[in-house]
């Protein structure tokens, strides 16, 4: 037991990043409190965030590097002589199939962690290979496209100013539970109520009375018809007068937006969405006589014509006068504007850069859809994937039809895994290697910067060592890239002060990089030309706590926002108008007149974070409406059999009024199997959720590949006896799994 100290951090688990003070004996975290003292969190935190040092030292927790055996166990193996093992199969794999032959994984948490996306990016464009694929295309791709379209760059993103707000309408998200998603603030709860005390309204509209419909009011809305909904408030709009003149003139395509709107009264639309027209209208002209804005996240991401209905989104808050205005939709403004430079340089925000051999989609980001993971394995080709290296990420419970993607795993040449656990998908690696924690590594939310409601930035030094032999992804991704004679150095270095001859000297790490992007942002000190200014040290020197930048992010910055030449927002697309035509053009299988939705779970972050609040949490159920369990027989508490065309699966029953009669929701992340070495996840009963998604790419969103998660067409029925696997694993042994 060493000596007892205290460190000023933040978290990392979701996008707020509440500032925490570490409570630390000799090398290990002891306890997390919130820091009262952090300008944004101001001393608020979530059960998640405190309860992180349960994971932080987990006993279950990879700490070595393990092999798997020909039993399927796995057995600690030297860093030198995994390492070697791997670098010889890439190399093998490289020079008889190509670049292409190798595929990475990078899951939710690696898009909060600086450094590994940055390297796993680079050492797979050292590689030449296009088969990246991430959690985004379970999340949030098909925003990313819409804002593309839009404005000539994937990550233009408007957040709420919520300090003026007068109408607040949630579509599709649950901040309360969620604490916001593509924007970071992290009370954005009391921010919400200030809007009602002043006066105003926050509205949810979502299949589910969520925790933030609970809290503010709730508009019931039949699931996966949120363009439905759109297309008649911009109808409103435009047949009343309504629309914003000098708004619009920052716009090209506003004559095809009226046309394309024109047939969807909200009279037509309610027989689709299930709501009255009288209320869509009155929604419209409020809209537009209030200081409103149109936020929506996962809920509007995953449904069939996802992208369209966040193009919808961002086109309602434009026509309404409510797009780059204060009180309504503003971009942020990045304190770090090189990083915009550098992601540019490494393809990071391209879109159709690359197109995919499964379905033909175009990349994101640099990403292809997840959902093809398993074809691309399993298909042969050129570019057919044979090794695949996975990064902080549960795909076979995260990405369609679960299954499939196990039965590929097991063909694959070499998968490799980075990850604090061994879980239902790195079960199947040949390696799984230590990754380090979230405080064992500096950071820096670099990802998230225009993402803040008030411009602002903070770094955090490693709280504690890593546990055991664990290692930052950036570093196992630049010895591989070393090993098969390559480097996995982000391009465009040069410009953030790192001479050219000096990558043949030294190892060029994400820190240095991190250090050279404060010091040419706003406020840092031009590496000494500026002095007083910032840089990573004087960062967590003179302002722990982080540093604001200003007040509020500004607005008037449309023009500067927007990449396309004419600097005009581009209403005008052909996929946008297919795609209006294909919503419109849909009909339903009368066998599954039911709609799954997802939900999140206060106490639950994906399947990773399961190992930790045993007891703590709920257990997986169904929610239905009293009317439908009814209809079929069961009571609260009884097993019912959800099927889609896609699969099946068995769990418990909870009865509620908080949902739409005909919508069924259940929690994601679950469907441990007794594999791997969460001890605690495994004794959790539940199902995997996402068997009952398709990963045919006819039924993936078409303009981005995105994953259809919610809003799903099912049918439930009475389980009369527990007589399955999946029975007997839904009622509180084990089940095939989601994420």
């Amino acid at each position: 037991m060493g000596a007892t100290r205290e460190q000023v951090t933040f978290c990392r688990i979701c996008e707020p990043f509440c500032g925490m003070v570490a409570t630390v004996e000799g090398d290990r975290l002891v306890a997390l409190r919130p820091d009262k003292d952090h300008p944004l969190s101001q001393g608020y935190a979530c059960p998640k965030g405190l309860a992180y040092p349960e994971i932080q030292n987990d006993p279950d927790r990879v700490r070595h590097p393990m092999k798997r055996q020909p039993d399927g166990s796995f057995a600690r193996v030297s860093w030198d002589e995994a390492m070697a093992d791997i670098v010889s199969r890439l190399s093998t794999i490289r020079r008889e199939q190509g670049g292409s032959a190798i595929a990475a994984y990078l899951g939710n948490p690696g898009a909060l962690n600086y450094s590994n996306g940055l390297w796993l990016q680079s050492f797979m464009k050292a590689v030449g290979s296009p088969h990246v694929f991430t959690a985004g295309s379970q999340d949030t791709n098909s925003r990313f496209a819409a804002s593309h379209l839009l404005y000539g760059i994937p990550t233009a993103i408007a957040i709420p100013d919520l300090d003026d707000m007068e109408l607040f309408v949630v579509l599709g998200a649950n901040p309360l539970v969620s604490h916001g998603s593509l924007f970071s603030l992290p009370r954005m709860k009391y921010a919400m109520a200030d809007v009602v005390r002043r006066g105003g309204r926050v509205l949810a509209i979502d299949p589910r009375r969520t925790e933030t419909a609970r809290k503010f009011d709730w508009l019931p809305i039949v699931p996966d018809t949120d363009a439905w909904l759109l297309l008649s408030l911009l109808q409103v709009l435009f047949a009343e007068g309504l629309e914003d003149t000098e708004a619009l003139a920052t716009a090209s395509g506003v004559g095809f937006l009226r046309d394309l709107v024109a047939p969807f009264a909200p009279e037509r639309t309610e027989v689709h969405t299930g709501i009255a027209a009288d209320v869509v209208r009155d929604l419209a002209r409020e809209l537009a006589a209030r200081r409103s804005m149109l936020y929506g996240r996962t809920g509007t991401c995953l449904g069939s014509a996802s992208t369209l209905t966040n193009y919808l989104m961002d086109a309602v808050n434009l026509v309404a006068g409510n797009l780059d205005a204060r009180g309504g939709a503003v971009f942020g403004e990045s304190p770090m504007p090189m990083l915009e430079e550098v992601t540019h340089r490494l393809g990071f925000l391209s879109y159709g850069a690359t197109r995919s051999r499964i379905g033909d989609f175009p990349d994101m980001l640099g990403s292809e859809p997840a959902a093809n993971m398993a074809a691309e394995i399993v298909t042969p080709g050129d570019g057919q994937v044979r090794a695949l290296i996975v990064s902080a990420g549960n795909p076979v419970l995260s990405t369609p039809n679960g299954p499939d993607l196990e039965k590929a795993l097991d063909q694959l040449d070499l998968m490799v895994s980075l990850d604090l656990y061994v879980n239902e998908t790195n079960a199947h690696a040949h390696y799984v290697l230590p990754a380090t924690a979230m405080y064992e590594r500096e950071d820096a939310p670099i990802f998230s910067l225009t993402f803040f409601g008030q411009p602002f930035f903070q770094v955090t030094d490693a709280v504690v060592p890593p546990a055991g032999e664990a290692r930052p992804e950036w570093q196992v991704f630049d010895d591989l890239a070393r090993g098969l004679g390559t480097r996995a150095v982000p391009i465009g270095v040069a410009r953030l002060g790192v001479r050219v001859g000096e990558l043949a000297r030294v190892r060029l790490t994400p820190l240095r990089i991190l250090d050279a992007i404060i010091r040419t942002g706003r406020g840092g000190d031009r590496f000494g030309l500026r002095p007083g200014g910032l840089s990573f040290k004087r960062l967590l020197r003179k302002h722990p706590h982080g540093y604001v930048h200003a007040e509020r992010q500004p607005v008037g910055r449309i023009h500067k926002v927007v990449r396309h030449r004419d600097r005009l927002v581009h209403l005008e697309h052909d996929a946008i108008r297919s795609e209006v035509q294909r919503v419109a053009a849909r009909t339903h299988d009368p066998a599954y007149p039911l709609r799954l939705i997802g939900m999140r779970e206060m106490r639950s972050e994906n399947s990773w974070f399961h190992n930790a609040m045993a007891g703590k949490r709920d257990p997986q159920t169904a929610r239905l409406h009293p009317d439908d369990a009814a209809a079929i027989g069961i009571g609260d508490g009884d097993l019912v059999r959800l099927s889609s065309k896609s699969g099946w699966i068995e769990l418990p029953v909870t009865l509620t009024d908080d949902i739409k009669a005909g919508v069924v929701a259940v929690p994601h992340g679950w469907g441990h199997k007794g594999t791997g070495s969460w001890r605690h996840a495994n004794a959790m009963p539940g199902a995997n959720v996402n068997e009952l998604a398709s990963s045919d790419p006819e039924d993936l969103e078409p303009l981005v590949g995105m994953s259809h998660l919610s809003g799903i067409p099912i049918r439930a029925e009475a389980v009369e006896e527990v007589g399955s696997e999946r029975s007997v694993a839904a009622a509180g042994a084990d089940v095939v799994g989601v994420d």
